[in-house]
């Protein structure tokens, strides 16, 4: 690949812009929301950390059911973007589970803080703003959820209803230019 250009083009293509992540990621919400509000605040946090470890293959499964690879070249440069900011996640998880440790309710607020810094990174990977816009939501919401000390259902709700929103926007946005 040649240019910056080309490389996120190759990545919009392959994963639908990240659409289909992004749907995926607020499924796992939702599914933790759920757990939470039926079972358990730990049932709830729990199926976060075990559904997000669903996420990636289940948005490549998604992306090919909806007719794209879900799967980048294997020259793009920006692969290792794409690795590492997986890596900082990972990490940043473990600060998340230690808030929620201290105190439940930081949780999910937590991550969306995570979150929210791992899609800053989405906006170079796929060369589109709206990333920019979805990170400074996630981390917009999260702190009154602190600060009112939200029980654990509303934060997981709202990192799904946020999660959703952004990723039907994304489809949309990506819809007219789909290959």
């Amino acid at each position: 690949m040649k240019s910056i250009d080309e490389a996120q083009r190759d990545m919009r293509n392959a994963y639908y812009s990240g659409a289909t992540g992004v749907v995926t990621s607020a499924t796992a919400w939702l599914a933790a929301a759920l757990a939470a509000a039926f079972v358990s605040s730990y049932a709830g946090v729990l199926t976060l950390i075990f559904g997000g470890m669903l996420i990636f293959p289940a948005s490549v499964v998604l992306c090919k059911v909806i007719g794209r690879s879900g799967k980048h070249s294997k020259h793009n440069p920006l692969a290792p973007l794409a690795i590492e900011s997986t890596i900082w996640m990972l990490l940043s998880i473990v600060v998340a589970i230690g808030a929620g440790l201290y105190k439940i309710e930081w949780f999910f607020p937590a991550m969306l803080l995570v979150i929210g810094g791992r899609y800053f990174t989405f906006s170079t990977l796929y060369g589109l703003r709206i990333y920019w816009a979805f990170g400074a939501t996630l981390v917009i919401v999260a702190i009154p959820l602190v600060f009112f000390e939200a029980p654990v259902i509303v934060g997981a709700f709202i990192g799904a209803l946020v999660e959703y929103a952004y990723g039907i926007a994304i489809f949309v946005i990506v819809r007219p230019n789909a290959a």
